[in-house]
This record gives C-alpha cells, structure tokens and sequence, in this order.
C-alpha cells in the first residue's frame, strides 16, 4: 500500500505544498491527493480588481497539475477525524471518507464579523471568487455619487478602496480603520499613502470602531454613523471551522498551533501551513494571515515530510519577511521593507516603480500555480519501509 498524503485546500498554500511533495517523493511509495472545493485556482490577492470589473485568467486544477503525480480531488471537506486519520468529502457522488497517512492543513481564511452586528446581512467582502463577483455584481448596480464604505484598514482595505475609488471615479470611496491610516508603516511609506488617498478622493475616518453594520452604513462605538450604499468588510480575517472542531491542538483564533517544522503539536501525522497555521518564523514571531507567509510555509511543510519519510536531514524555519506589497491602484503602490520578524525598515518604495513591482509579484505567485513544478529540481527519494508501514482505517 502506497502512503497517502491528503492535502486539503488548493490555494496558494496547499497547491504549493502538493507540487513540491511530488517533487520530493517518489511516485512509487506515495499517493498525494488534492482536495479542494473550487476546480478553479482563485488568485485571492487579485479579488479587489475582480471586484472592480476586471476579468483574471481561468485556471483549472486538474489543467495545473496535468502530468504530475498529483491527484486533484473536487469536493467539499466536511469534516477530519485526526484519531482514526480521515477526512470526509462532499461531491457529486455525495459523502465519503477518505483515510490518510499524513495530512497537510491548508483550507486558509475567511472573512469573520468579529461579533459585530449586521456583517453578515448588510455587508459585503473580499475573501473568495464567489464573493468579489457579488461586491461586483453590486458596485454595477450604483449610480454616480453613491458611497461605498470598507471597514478596515489593512492592506486588505486599503488595496480594496483604492482600487474602488480609482476603476470608479463617480462614486464616493472612504475608508474607516480602526486606527490611524497606515500607522504601521514607515514615515515615508505613511506619507506616501495619505497623498495617495488624497489624490483618489477618498474620505478616511480614522480611530472609527465600528460596533454595528447597517443597510445604510455603520455605526461606531462613540455613536456615530457613517453612511454607505454599499459597506464593504475586511476588517477581520478568521479560519475554517474544522479543525477547532476536532481534537488538535488550535489557538483562540482556531488556527492550528504546529512547531517551526509546520507539524501540530498534538498530531504528528498533521502538518498545517498558510493562514490555517499558528506558526513561528525564523525570528519565533508567530506568522502573520498572508500569502508572504502561506507559500515558505507550505514548502517548509513539504520538505520536512519528505525528508522524515525518506531519511534526509530535516530543514531549518528560514521563514521571514521582507516587505509588505500594496497596490493603491493599477499605476500607483508602495512597498514597505520589514525586518524578518516584519517591523518596518524606514525605506520604502512608493510610485509606478512600486506598482510595477507588485505586479510582478502577484503574476510570479500566478505562474508558481500555473507550473507547479517550477525550476525546483527533481528529487524523488523512495520512502523508508518503516515510515509507511502503519496500517490506514477507511477507503
């Protein structure tokens, strides 16, 4: 019996993770396995310029990982049992269990209403295909000096109003952050924001909790109301339920808690990697929700079962950051150079330059989905017989 390795999720994460565990392995000892719900890779970092009417290039898993030795499954995880080591699925074909040797965790983020009232009803996000299509869907449907309102003031929300207020010119942006705009930047980078937002027209409250969402707008905890057509949330990002829903070892926030090998802490045949991960970088700093840290993760995570499955050295958590990217638009970004631990350096770039350089990470972490394969080497290395000698329940 070959060992299975399950890999849950297909963004960029767990798409990564898949490619370079064929990479590692050799096909005749293992069965890796993709599931994921969407047959389509969503470039989520784009979902604010879907949003805005632009259109971005279909690709299809089972087109992605043509030719390789993974097998992409669509369907819908419903639940993982970590004793008795299966996941249960929902397609066509209805439920079914499917068993595992090892399991990589990569099923990512949403959007979560932090308990304030009227999200869900009254406002829309960014997290998902399906969601832009529907912020898109109602961005049409308003006429001109409409206002659009999101709620939250990191790069998510900054990308988001920015790109709003630029593809749509007659309507009214702002922007309520929670705290100071940008205060988490540089000064140079700051102050490159502020004029940006300036010359978009966009009205930004800041220091604004909002407590209530509301069809015409939102309240804020000193009682004030901001009016909105349409509000936008991307004030909070929280995990998929399913793992707190099971036995591991997870945070407050439901991210699995693993060591700096991306392995849970209480289930060693579990490794989670991207924004389901509560994970230490290289300086021990717990990663932050990003694709910056999804892909190092997901690699990290590959190396390491390869290299307990077949014998090799196990590889050093080398993850840390190197900048913040963040568009304000299609001609106009900045990049704020961090520490590995990401605080902010005082230099930054800003301007064309930095749109040009944003577009060329985004496109990068595209083509990594579309040739999963890369220019990494190939190494497949046989598993050693005791590594896959555990017997598996389920089908």
């Amino acid at each position: 019996m070959k060992h299975r390795i399950v890999v849950l999720g297909a963004g960029y994460a767990g798409a990564n993770a898949a490619a370079r565990l064929d990479r590692r392995l050799h096909p005749a000892d293992t069965e890796i396995l993709l599931i994921n719900a969407d047959a389509e890779f969503v470039e989520r970092v784009r979902m604010h310029q879907l949003a805005t009417g632009q259109d971005l290039r279909p690709r299809r898993l089972v087109d992605v990982f043509a030719g390789t030795g993974v097998q992409v499954l669509i369907a819908k995880v419903d639940a993982v049992d970590v004793e008795r080591r299966t996941v249960t699925v929902v397609d066509a074909g209805g439920p079914r269990q499917i068993a595992y040797d090892q399991l990589v965790y990569a099923l990512g983020s949403t959007a979560t209403d932090r308990a304030v009232p009227g999200v869900t009803e009254h406002a829309c996000h960014v997290t998902g295909k399906q969601y832009a299509l529907q912020l898109r869907s109602r961005l049409a449907d308003l006429t001109a000096g409409a206002t659009v309102l999101v709620v939250g003031g990191g790069l998510t929300g900054i990308e988001t109003v920015t790109e709003i207020a630029e593809a749509r010119p007659d309507l009214r942006a702002s922007l309520a952050a929670r705290a100071g705009l940008g205060d988490w930047l540089s000064d140079k980078a700051r102050n490159h924001l502020r004029r940006a937002v300036d010359r978009l027209g966009i009205t930004v409250y800041e220091h604004a909790d909002v407590t209530a969402v509301e069809r015409a707008g939102v309240v804020t905890g000193d009682g004030r109301m901001i009016p909105a057509d349409v509000t936008v949330w991307t004030a909070g990002f929280g995990v998929h339920p399913i793992a707190a829903a099971t036995t591991l070892s997870v945070c407050a926030t439901g991210q699995i808690v693993v060591d700096d090998t991306m392995r849970s802490v209480s289930h060693p045949d579990v490794y989670a990697v991207g924004d389901a991960a509560f994970a230490p970088g290289v300086t021990g700093t717990p990663l932050r929700m990003s694709c910056a840290s999804g892909v190092p993760s997901a690699h990290l995570a590959a190396d390491v079962i390869a290299a307990r499955l077949t014998g090799d050295r196990i590889p050093a958590n080398r993850i840390g950051y190197a900048g913040q990217c963040v568009s304000l638009g299609r001609r106009d970004a900045l990049v704020q150079w961090v520490t590995p631990d990401d605080r902010p350096k005082p230099s930054a770039l800003t301007g064309r330059t930095a749109a040009r350089f944003k577009e060329l990470i985004c496109r990068t972490a595209a083509w990594s989905m579309s040739h999963p394969t890369g220019m990494l080497p190939t190494r497949r290395r046989r598993v050693l017989p005791t590594a896959a000698s555990r017997t598996r329940t389920g089908g």
